[in-house]
């Protein structure tokens, strides 16, 4: 009975260790949230894109979009073939199991079935009362009395744990069925978005031949970009040294222009520069929503190959009337009218500076203290340019630029 016992007590822990890993969710859930995110950041592109169908212009925003949208969608499919693998591991691990403990479930049930066919011919009653009654003495009367108690305590617990074992094979069961339920809704979802994503590539291709034909005019477009930008650095960089001169000036140094000495300005300042660097990889986006369509450093043109793009920041394309907004606390520390490049505000962070560029108008003014998440104006939308809205977005440490993507959030 001990050995019998000790199977039981085997096949339970199996089980629990089968239905702990069955049922795990944390791989699986984390498929499945990051799934969901890319789902809508591919519905949010199809939203920007749909701004830009009434204009028949090809333009490298739109192009950006769709190379976007395409690696959204690769990641999509890999994340889909993840979860089926997930699923047919589990699936395969549960009908393993499954189909073992009814074999021992099985084996169970029929050595219980003979203890109880056994018990009924020779231990009804009156059998019992014998059985005590012919002990030869008191203290044997005992021991026979303690043996029936316990032989029918373990019938009962017998009993028990077939019934607790029953139960789980039955949810068991039902999970398995519901992976198996799960793996056919991601198997059509995955055809679904191979559809999807072979359409993208087509579109993808014949829209980039589109714009290899208009090279020159992109060209000079870009070297307009460009000298925008230039003048958007010298401009900011002027306002670091005023500054500077300022504060040197303030602190009878006599510097012209000191690297550092706004860092070490005022305690006030020293203390934001420490407050924004310890929330680095944690700042909220420079705007509500948007995707990020060119990234900090130096990169070849989407279309113009052999051309390389030096970006001081990242743009952030978005919807039509979007604001910009202070990624920190801080001090509205220049307002810029760029030539070509419509407004820019500069804020200032104790030693950190963020940019925001390409602004229609600003709702702030120079010297206003700003809180995190407050607007600060509303980004332009080219109509010219199939609807484009950008925001151009810097983060710098005085001199230093540094790249957006691993500050913010993402």
């Amino acid at each position: 009975m001990v050995l019998f016992s000790k199977k039981i007590v085997f096949i339970l822990l199996l089980l629990g260790v089968v239905s702990s890993a069955s049922g795990q969710g944390k791989s699986i859930n984390d498929l499945r949230k990051q799934k969901e995110k890319t789902t809508l950041e591919i519905e949010y592109i199809n939203h920007l894109l749909k701004e830009t169908d009434q204009n028949t212009k090809t333009s490298i925003n739109r192009l950006t979009m769709l190379e976007q949208k395409i690696r959204l969608q690769e990641s999509l499919i890999s994340n889909i073939n993840s979860e089926l693998t997930y699923l047919d591991s589990t699936i395969e691990r549960s009908s393993k199991n499954l189909d073992s403990l009814n074999t021992d479930l099985a084996m169970i049930r029929s050595r219980y079935a003979g203890m109880i066919r056994y018990a009924r011919r020779n231990q009804d009653t009156n059998n019992q009362l014998l059985f005590l009654l012919s002990a030869d003495d008191f203290n044997q009367a005992y021991k026979r009395f303690a043996y029936l108690k316990q032989y029918a305590d373990y019938r009962r617990t017998q009993a028990e744990e077939i019934s607790a074992l029953k139960e789980k094979l039955e949810k068991l069961v039902v999970d398995l069925n519901a992976r198996k339920s799960e793996k056919q809704m991601a198997l059509s979802s995955k055809k679904s978005q191979s559809d999807k994503y072979a359409k993208q590539k087509a579109d993808q291709k014949e829209y980039y031949a589109q714009l290899q034909k208009k090279e020159k005019d992109l060209k000079k477009k870009l070297e307009g970009q460009q000298k925008i930008a230039q003048r958007l650095e010298q401009a900011i960089e002027q306002s670091i040294e005023e500054e500077a001169r300022r504060i040197a000036a303030k602190n009878s140094k006599g510097a012209k222009t000191v690297k550092g000495a706004i860092a070490k300005a005022t305690p006030e300042q020293k203390i934001l520069s420490d407050d924004f660097s310890l929330n680095k990889g944690k700042l909220p986006w420079p705007l509500q929503k948007g995707l990020i369509t060119d990234h900090f450093g130096e990169h070849p043109d989407l279309v113009l190959k052999h051309v390389i793009k030096r970006n001081s920041g990242i743009d952030i394309t978005t919807q039509s009337g979007a604001k910009a907004r202070a990624v920190f606390k801080g001090e509205v520390s220049k307002v810029l009218a760029i030539p070509g490049g419509n407004m820019a505000i500069i804020l200032r962070h104790g030693s950190y500076l963020t940019v925001y560029s390409n602004l229609a108008s600003v709702s702030v003014q120079v010297g206003q203290t700003v809180q995190t998440k407050q607007e600060l104006g509303t980004i332009f939308t080219d109509k010219e340019d199939d609807n484009k809205t950008v925001l151009k977005f810097q983060i710098r440490y005085e001199y230093d630029k540094l790249d957006p993507e691993k500050w913010i959030s993402m």
